[in-house]
């Protein structure tokens, strides 16, 4: 292999790598999340998310399950030395993806005057829905160049160019939707959205650079040497049999959001509230709550993309041990992380809401989902897992239980006045919850895995000990005339009283810590296989 081969990382490092770039996009990503609604206000971010459903709806037709599948594959051709495996792998998926994405962008544009006039709410989306179309190609492209990464388990290039394409989404967002405003707030949304386009442009262009740096493919002419017809389909098949279900399962998911959209303002015009609150508030909770409630999203995506070469690797061993320990590691690691989220979008909802949005009355939301906000921080690994084990018909399953379960609830909760907007709340807790444990249900049979009771006990009581200090800490502590500081002060008084817990009941041990990249070598040496696979 050609010497500029970049060196694949460990599951560890490269959760890291893709969490490091995780935790600075989501920073990054609250500028325009923040500075927008100042621009635009609520409602010209209801109307930018109300066209973002149908988008995600249409990537997930035309990528789907193309970037797992691609970096299951080529992490098993890797594994067994074959790169011209990755090469064909690589090059039908580019073919199949761009095909789509062109064909997609067309009706989307021909089409999009009767979708926005007959099936959502506000005609204003016209603006929006065209502004998005181009990105299908551009997606379409960079999620197989991010998944043939992901597969030769090297996570830099996917890090590196998604913190390009988010600096570029912000400037881009801002500066068009300030630009656009004059001309109304359907121009401004759809100035966002355009923003969005440019950033997805940049980020591919990032991809496509690293990928040239590699010149390590192997030609067609060698391609086709080592390789039978016989093989060739068979990696073929094999792609379609990964994607399909997959697709079919976030196809799920995504109608489920676009659904959700139509349902949710469909339900509230019922509850008599007028269309501009309708939407006003559904802008609130997709475009600004969830948001927030995701924030440690970027380390449980991270575990969730490290996890599928890491896991096949393992499975194409039959190494059942190494399975085990992942997928311990990737449960502790997301519930740890994510507990301290909770705990602070519970105890300190209305001031973070009021510092990040100059707006308390969508406190509540935030509030009353930030307890169950735990089962969706496991559910993107556990997903992963199922899909790694060539078990994603089970993932579409589960994933099909909740939607259904959410889509019914909104329905028949938010079209009630007594609920309004708090019935998609209710909605969304209940579907988290349904699939993530049914998720875990199907590992834990699967594997014969057994999910650590003591470890959820221990987690509760250190999120009780945070909870307690946090609550006393915002109220007497002597900052009152300053609330940034008073919100920051008790943050970091639970968010150290947190860390003690973990450590004192032993949740988190210096061996953990000896396995992060950087930090590790403070702690003493390394534990961690220097094996990659292990």
């Amino acid at each position: 292999m050609n010497k500029l081969t970049p060196k694949k990382q460990t599951f560890i490092q490269g959760t890291m790598i893709l969490l490091a770039a995780g935790i600075v996009n989501r920073i990054l990503g609250f500028i325009p999340r923040i500075a927008l609604p100042r621009i635009i206000g609520a409602e010209g971010v209801g109307i930018y998310q109300l066209g973002y459903p149908f988008f995600l709806v249409l990537v997930t037709v035309i990528t789907g399950g193309i970037p797992l599948a691609v970096a299951k594959l080529v992490s098993e051709a890797e594994t067994e030395n074959k790169p011209q495996n990755s090469a064909f792998v690589l090059r039908v998926s580019l073919i199949l993806t761009v095909g789509l994405g062109i064909l997609f962008m067309m009706l989307s544009i021909w089409l999009s005057p009767w979708v926005t006039q007959n099936i959502l709410t506000d005609s204003r989306v016209y603006y929006t829905f065209i502004s998005m179309s181009p990105m299908l190609v551009i997606v379409a492209v960079s999620s197989v160049y991010r998944g043939y990464f992901q597969g030769k388990q090297n996570m830099i290039p996917s890090a590196s160019s998604s913190i390009i394409e988010t600096l570029a989404r912000i400037v881009c967002m801002l500066w068009f939707s300030y630009l656009l405003l004059p001309k109304g707030l359907a121009f401004a949304a759809a100035g966002a959205m355009l923003g969005v386009t440019a950033g997805e442009f940049f980020g591919l262009l990032a991809l496509l650079w690293q990928f040239r740096k590699e010149r390590h493919l192997p030609s067609e002419a060698a391609d086709q040497a080592k390789r039978s017809a016989l093989e060739k389909r068979g990696l073929f098949y094999r792609l379609m049999n990964i994607t399909v279900p997959v697709t079919a399962g976030k196809l799920v998911g995504s109608f489920s959001y676009l659904f959700e959209s139509i349902i949710t303002a469909q339900s509230l015009a019922i509850a008599g509230i007028a269309t501009s609150v309708a939407t006003a508030q559904y802008g609130a909770l997709q475009g600004m709550i969830i948001p927030v409630l995701l924030l440690p999203g970027a380390l449980t995506s991270s575990l969730a993309v490290s996890l599928v070469p890491s896991l096949s690797e393992a499975a194409a061993r039959k190494d059942r041990i190494t399975i085990h320990k992942r997928m311990n590691q990737t449960i502790r690691l997301a519930l740890v992380t994510g507990a301290p989220f909770a705990v602070v979008m519970y105890v300190l909802a209305e001031p973070l809401c009021g510092l990040l949005y100059n707006n308390t009355e969508i406190s509540g939301m935030l509030r009353m989902l930030a307890p169950f906000a735990l089962f969706l921080y496991v559910q993107a690994p556990l997903q992963a897992a199922l899909q790694a084990l060539d078990r994603p018909g089970r993932a579409l399953f589960n994933m099909l239980v909740g939607a259904s379960t959410k889509l019914f609830l909104i329905w028949y909760l938010s079209s009630q006045p007594q609920y309004g907007i708090y019935g998609a709340v209710i909605a969304i807790i209940a579907n988290s919850i349904i699939v993530t444990v049914m998720h875990g249900y199907s590992v834990s049979r699967l594997l014969a895995y057994r999910f650590k009771l003591i470890d959820m006990l221990k987690l509760a009581c250190a999120m009780i000990i945070m909870a307690a200090i946090t609550t006393y800490a915002y109220r007497y502590l002597p900052f009152n005339n300053v609330s940034w500081f008073q919100f920051f002060a008790a943050l970091l008084a639970g968010v150290v009283g947190f860390l003690i817990s973990v450590f004192a009941i032993k949740l988190v041990s210096p061996r953990d810590l000896r396995r992060v990249p950087v930090i590790g070598r403070w702690f003493g040496p390394s534990d961690e296989p220097r094996n990659p696979a292990a």
